[in-house]
């Protein structure tokens, strides 16, 4: 169910802001696990800091050591970090990456 505090905001403007606002009111009831958060924010150390703050909030259902973790996808993107550097490379194993 959409949140109802954020309901209001949904709507058909074209701009920018709009369609962000729009975003994350989906996400909201979406999770990415940590390594996928983590890596979307800036690093694990970063996520810690964040979810402490309460800015980012998780979830661990499970008490085990490697439980997995859900993170809400609506607070991960708000704080979204796009590394200028590693954007354009290719992976090592990337078949078209010549030496």
């Amino acid at each position: 169910m959409i949140n109802q505090s954020l309901k209001h905001f949904i709507s058909y403007d074209e701009s920018a802001e709009f369609k962000l606002a729009n975003i994350l009111i989906v996400m909201d009831r979406e999770t990415f696990g940590q390594r996928k958060a983590a890596s979307m924010v800036g690093g694990l150390g970063r996520l810690l800091k964040l979810i402490e703050e309460g800015k980012i909030r998780s979830d661990k259902p499970s008490n085990k050591q490697n439980g997995k973790w859900f993170c809400n996808a609506a607070d991960v993107l708000r704080y979204v970090v796009v590394n200028i550097e590693n954007r354009g490379k290719r992976k090592s194993n990337d078949p078209s990456h010549t030496n």
